[in-house]
């Protein structure tokens, strides 16, 4: 299946043999304090900056409807994401994962994007669009 939208990937975990439990980490953009005066300018004009893990969360399948649902309340907290990674973490002999089986592998999310090691995640965009980084 072909990812062009968030919906797409939600269409896609409803798909998998085994029930999924998705993961999310919403990242915000930050200008490193030794930027140059031309990257603090494009900062400003909402270019550039690193992306740096903001908030985590887990949902099920029935938790989720759509990007715009999601995209709502993730409004909720005031966070102004500005990229949103998502995975999912599969269950097994017909049982989703719990909750907590998603604390480590939303741990080990966080730490690969601080870490440039997204090439597993799907990044997406404040319109619930795919975003190609690097």
């Amino acid at each position: 299946m072909d990812i062009t939208h968030f919906d797409d990937f939600l269409a896609a975990a409803g798909q998998q043999p085994e029930p999924q439990r998705l993961l999310f980490t919403f990242a915000v953009a930050e200008l490193p304090s030794d930027a140059s005066a031309a990257q603090r300018a494009a900062f400003e004009r909402g270019e550039g900056g690193a992306l740096v893990p903001a908030a985590c969360v887990d949902k099920t399948l029935d938790e989720l409807s759509t990007f715009a649902a999601f995209a709502d309340e993730a409004q909720q907290f005031g966070l102004d994401w500005v990229i949103v990674f998502a995975t999912s973490l599969s269950g097994h002999a017909g049982a989703a994962p719990s909750a907590a089986d998603a604390e480590e592998p939303l741990r080990r999310m966080v730490a690969m994007i601080k870490a440039g090691d997204i090439e597993s995640l799907l990044p997406f965009n404040r319109q619930g669009e795919p975003v190609r980084l690097g």
